[in-house]
């Protein structure tokens, strides 16, 4: 290495060290390194949903709270009934879980009713969080677009719902 090559890189280790950990400078840097690479070199369709179904493990420790009635398969036709809301119920063990998915939303029953918190999985999309009241209802203001399934955390319990489509 030659004596002018050794002085460039003990100047750029220099300015290394004078930007600091964590500075503004480091992340835009990181920002514009993450969009060459989504443009230059994107990550294939195939991994990206591997790393979703991995992601899905993450509740590993969760029951899975099995779907026992189904609208769609379990109920008669009713004629001239159109929209109809579709009607899910899931249980684990003695939990219980009854839910409508409409155009107006999700609407649910924990039984028995036990403080819980209710959450709407949407793939990669964004979590959303319900609340359940003293009687075990919760509602949603907007139906879940794709496939969706519910996790609830009641205590020290977690309970996963399969994914389904709305």
């Amino acid at each position: 290495m030659t004596d002018d090559t050794r002085d460039d890189r003990e100047e750029r280790d220099d300015d290394c060290e004078d930007a600091g950990a964590g500075g503004l400078e480091d992340d835009l840097l990181e920002e514009e390194l993450r969009q060459a690479a989504a443009v230059l070199d994107p990550v294939p369709e195939a991994l990206r949903q591997v790393a979703v179904d991995a992601y899905a493990l993450y509740d590993l420790d969760a029951r899975v709270a099995e779907l026992t009635f189904d609208s769609l398969t379990d109920a008669l036709p009713v004629r001239g009934a159109e929209n109809v809301p579709r009607m899910l119920t899931f249980q684990a063990g003695e939990l219980s879980v009854d839910v409508e998915v409409g155009e107006d939303g999700l609407m649910g029953q924990v039984l028995p009713p036990r403080p819980a918190r209710v959450e709407v999985l949407s793939g990669p999309g964004p979590v959303t969080v319900l609340t359940v009241d003293e009687l075990g209802r919760f509602t949603g203001q907007a139906p879940p677009a794709g496939p969706f399934a519910l996790r609830l955390r009641t205590g020290g319990e977690v309970v996963v719902t399969e994914w389904l489509r709305a």
